[in-house]
């Protein structure tokens, strides 16, 4: 039976929002392809008739959780621009740290990726490129001293490392992952140029 255009685009886009918050949870790795169909309600078969591999999914998937990310970045749910101040508190919240599957697609990802294809790579790099360029944004506006390129490189880095170390210790030492975006806050303020 063939399935219409609408109702293929529906599929396709409820595989690519599935694997991406699979993804996130589980790691690239971690799940199967079979899983991800099952979750979106769709066969594994059906998974294949959209991308011609796992890889081609979490590239696309990935890509997916990225754009959400920057739109957060970008727009508040008002409509308004968050500040540099806004950005850096909800992005190291405690709140954020915990919600894995909807939470920064490159902080789930970060060590993942490097043992994955190029093409995800390159949609990894393509995220980070457009986190850095909010903070650029951001630090050229308030005329930070240095370069405002290589400090928004260093403030992505450093909040990607935040989340993704402070998940990793939470289940050990709570308050260590606490103290860690904590003290990445502070950190990361001063590189923003914040008056404390």
């Amino acid at each position: 039976m063939k399935v219409s255009k609408e109702k293929a685009a529906q599929n396709r886009a409820a595989l690519v929002e599935t694997a991406a918050r699979l993804f996130r949870e589980h790691g690239i790795d971690g799940v199967g392809v079979a899983e991800i169909g099952k979750a979106a309600g769709l066969t594994h078969g059906a998974l294949y008739a959209h991308f011609p591999s796992k890889e081609a999914l979490a590239a696309e998937a990935l890509a997916h959780g990225l754009q959400i990310g920057h739109e957060r970045m970008t727009r508040t749910p008002d409509g308004r621009a968050p500040s540099l101040s806004e950005l850096l508190d909800s992005y190291l919240s405690e709140e954020k740290r915990d919600d894995i599957a909807n939470g920064c697609a490159m902080a789930a990802s970060a060590s993942e990726v490097g043992r994955q294809d190029e093409t995800i790579s390159a949609r990894y790099s393509e995220g980070f490129e457009l986190m850095a360029a909010v903070f650029e944004k951001h630090l050229r506006a308030q005329k930070v001293k240095g370069d405002p390129r290589e400090k928004a490189i260093a403030i992505s880095s450093t909040l990607i490392g935040a989340i993704a170390a402070s998940r990793a210790v939470l289940k050990a030492q709570p308050e260590l992952a606490n103290d860690i975006l904590r003290a990445v806050r502070r950190a990361v303020g001063d590189i923003a140029g914040e008056k404390a």
